[in-house]
């Protein structure tokens, strides 16, 4: 339940604190006085879009605060739960705030959350109806989503059904038409791959063979200019024809430094070192002749070389800038060779899922259609009940569930399907087409809605259908703004009586210009208007009786003071009375 609304800076209304309880709240007031704001802020608190231009002039933002009793709904609060909110005292607290320059912010039970994230904890708690409903349910597809909704969870699941199959089934007309355009690429393709794949095969590279190679060539092409120096490093170190050399060198140092050890210990330490040094000095020099010794010019094996490293280069340039480059390429092109070498059997395997999938789809709508057609009656013959508590005893509300048929196709799409042998035009939706139909008294034809009622009728008709879908709704909250235009006399009171019954059930606020519906109202709120001559400025005031009085003299006569008006307010609140929800 709603038990709380506080408006900042919205439209007319500068800030105003409602409170709200159980039954039925009216909300009065003049023309221009702001009654549509209060609608408006319980529709930002829904996640709706935030509008700069209901920003109050002068103010540097709107906020708009609801306090919701969770305590009876365990599924709102673990939503509140879920985006970081808390609730205290089984109360959470939704707000918004709208920036004169169009930044809007939202918080659920204290955190701040995407306006995203509000509309999922707040939308399941309202059903807000209003005047543009009327013309929004004179369209066939939201007649068709009202009879949906209305359905409950059997249809809800036959529609999923249908769509999620009509969904795949485009995919696979989309892919298998791909497929089948894309033929003659795929074969180009393929040629290449194997083109590509057969010059790779015929090298046979191996991973890392061309860095090899290169460190190969780079030997081979310099054997000489590097045994050369191989031979007269290995003379620097260690002379064979009597030069003075490294090791004789270092030789003479250690003796030197030997001759005095006993005089000094680091002289000793010196002298140890540089018999490291001799140790390996004579390795290395042993390494430089080993290596010079293998150091062999080879014409024939440079050849060779260099012919393999042509062939590898042949392939990098075009697969890789290495040879592993060239072989992960080799990897890849097999896989997608596979792929599209097997373009028949995909062509093969698509076709045979279509089929498949356009025969379940056609079950599928058969099912879908035959719920429709189920829910259709139950919701004509609830708002044929509905129209005579609303004062119109003879009509009679007809939910017509059609399709439509069309000539045999050349080639089936999913646009149409073929359902008992008969080909229907076909949408993400169904088969069918669903229309309201009224006729307005006995005997009378059924005829669309927009084409069988006057104003006023229709705007009980339609009044009727939101009652029928709000009693099928689990939402606990239902905001009717202004729904009873059109309607005045016998038939408001009606419109009136049932809103009450329905309030036995539910929270019901109605923004409403008829007294015969305000004196059914548990509480009752006016909208006043005051202006200092340069602002117009609203606020929210909850009447009491003399209030009330007062209020319903001024919508039946303009007057506040009329003692006839006044009485006349008295007779409707006595005749409401027994039917008020909690009065």
């Amino acid at each position: 339940m709603l038990e709380e609304i506080r408006i900042r800076s919205l439209g007319v209304i500068e800030s105003s604190m409602l409170e709200l309880g159980p039954g039925l709240t009216v909300i009065t007031g003049e023309t221009g006085a702001g009654k549509t704001m209060v609608v408006t802020a319980l529709g930002l608190l829904l996640g709706g879009r935030a509008d700069p231009g209901s920003v109050r002039t002068g103010a540097a933002g709107a906020r708009v605060e609801g306090v919701i009793s969770v305590s009876r709904l365990p599924q709102v609060l673990a939503a509140v739960e879920e985006v970081g909110g808390e609730a205290e005292d089984g109360r959470v607290v939704l707000a918004r705030n709208i920036a004169s320059e169009g930044r809007s912010r939202a918080w659920v039970g204290g955190a701040g959350v995407p306006v995203s994230a509000l509309a999922s904890v707040a939308e399941p708690l309202v059903a807000v109806h209003g005047q543009s409903d009327q013309h929004r349910l004179l369209k066939p597809g939201a007649q068709r989503d009202a009879l949906d909704r209305f359905g409950g969870a059997t249809l809800a699941k036959a529609a999923a059904a249908y769509g999620d199959l009509h969904a795949r089934l485009v995919d696979v007309e989309r892919e298998l038409r791909l497929v089948v355009l894309s033929a003659q690429e795929r074969a180009r393709e393929a040629d290449l791959l194997r083109f590509g794949l057969s010059e790779i095969e015929a090298v046979s590279p191996e991973a890392g063979e061309d860095v090899a190679l290169a460190a190969e060539e780079g030997r081979l092409g310099f054997a000489d200019t590097l045994r050369t120096a191989a031979e007269q490093a290995r003379e620097a170190l260690s002379s064979e024809e009597g030069r003075a050399d490294a090791l004789a060198t270092t030789s003479i140092a250690r003796t030197l430094l030997e001759g005095v050890r006993e005089h000094d210990t680091q002289a000793g330490e010196l002298a140890d070192r540089l018999a490291e040094i001799t140790y390996l000095l004579s390795d290395a020099a042993a390494d430089v002749a080993s290596y010079a010794a293998r150091l062999e010019t080879d014409p024939a094996r440079l050849s060779s070389v260099s012919e393999r490293r042509a062939a590898l280069t042949s392939l990098t340039r075009k697969y890789g800038d290495t040879i592993d480059h060239v072989l992960t390429w080799a990897e890849a092109a097999s896989l997608r060779l596979l792929d599209l070498d097997s373009t028949d059997e995909k062509i093969a395997e698509l076709a045979a899922e279509r089929t498949l999938l356009r025969d379940q789809l056609t079950a599928a709508a058969a099912k879908l259609t035959s719920a429709r057609q189920r829910a259709a009656k139950r919701l004509g013959a609830l708002v044929t009940t509905e129209l005579g508590l609303l004062a119109m005893p003879h009509a009679a509300l007809t939910v017509a569930v059609r399709d439509q048929e069309v000539a045999e196709p050349d080639d089936p799409t999913p646009a149409v399907l073929n359902v008992d042998g008969r080909w229907l035009r076909a949408t993400s939706a169904g088969v069918d087409d669903v229309e309201l139909q009224l006729a307005a008294n006995t005997g009378a034809d059924a005829r669309p809605l927009h084409k069988g009622a006057s104003g006023g009728e229709l705007s009980r008709v339609m009044l009727a259908v939101e009652v029928a879908l709000a009693e099928t709704s689990p939402v606990p909250i239902f905001v009717f703004d202004e729904v009873d235009a059109g309607v005045g006399g016998k038939a408001a009171i009606e419109v009136g009586r049932r809103l009450a019954q329905l309030a036995r059930d539910a929270q019901v606020l109605v923004v409403t210009h008829l007294p015969q519906v305000a004196a059914f109202a548990d509480r009752h709120v006016v909208v006043h208007k005051s202006s200092d001559g340069t602002v117009t400025t609203s606020g929210l005031t909850v009447l009491d009786d003399a209030g009330r009085e007062r209020e319903l003299s001024r919508m039946l006569a303009g007057l506040e003071e009329s003692d006839s008006a006044l009485a006349h307010a008295r007779e409707l609140l006595h005749t409401a009375a027994p039917a008020r929800a909690h009065g």
